[in-house]
């Protein structure tokens, strides 16, 4: 009986593969994890935040991306691709290439069934490691609820929750305030 051994990639092994590949990895002690596809509630929620963001960012010092800048968390060496993240004042790259971004301001997740439990848990986990980070906010798919998570004095996190369209989320890291209407807006729940 043979069994192959696991082979263990280093951050460098890891992004020289990554930033030629076809589809997203993140990466954490030595592996690489593929990502899967989002469905069309997932695209709007992230199209319609970040149309938020945009209006209300695009004169001031803080910046906006999307699901394809990575975010290294240098302290626990995960490497991962939140959905939205907003850095404030100069953003702060890895190296020269600018797609690894170090010091995000704000990072959005949208929940999907098979992500929320990793990323309410050991994914907030890792970042409530990068200094940088004041809040982090989680958004459902599945119905109108975002749970947003802010840094307070001392390191805990106070959870804001909100769960009606009605509802707005006062995103104070980056001066914004973004609403559940729009941010649902075509969104269509699965039954």
């Amino acid at each position: 009986m043979s069994t192959q051994a696991k082979i263990f990639l280093t951050p460098e092994q890891y992004l020289e593969i990554e930033r030629q590949a076809e589809r997203k990895s993140e990466y954490w002690q030595g592996e690489m994890f593929a990502m899967a596809g989002a469905g069309e509630p997932h695209n709007l929620l992230v199209t319609n935040i970040n149309g938020q963001f945009y209006l209300q960012l695009r004169s001031s010092a803080c910046r906006t991306y999307t699901n394809d800048m990575r975010v290294s968390v240098t302290a626990t060496g995960l490497y991962t691709y939140p959905d939205i993240v907003v850095v404030c004042g100069v953003p702060q790259f890895l190296d020269g290439r600018r797609d690894t971004l170090l010091n995000p301001t704000l990072i959005i997740e949208v929940l999907s069934p098979s992500t929320e439990a990793y990323d309410r848990g050991r994914k907030f986990e890792h970042y409530q490691s990068i200094d940088s980070l004041k809040q982090y906010l989680l958004v459902a798919t599945e119905r109108v609820h975002a749970d947003l998570f802010t840094r307070q004095p001392g390191g805990q996190w106070l959870l804001t929750a909100a769960g009606s369209v009605e509802d707005t989320m006062d995103l104070e890291s980056v001066g914004c305030r973004i609403t559940l209407r729009d941010s649902y807006a075509r969104v269509e729940f699965s039954p």
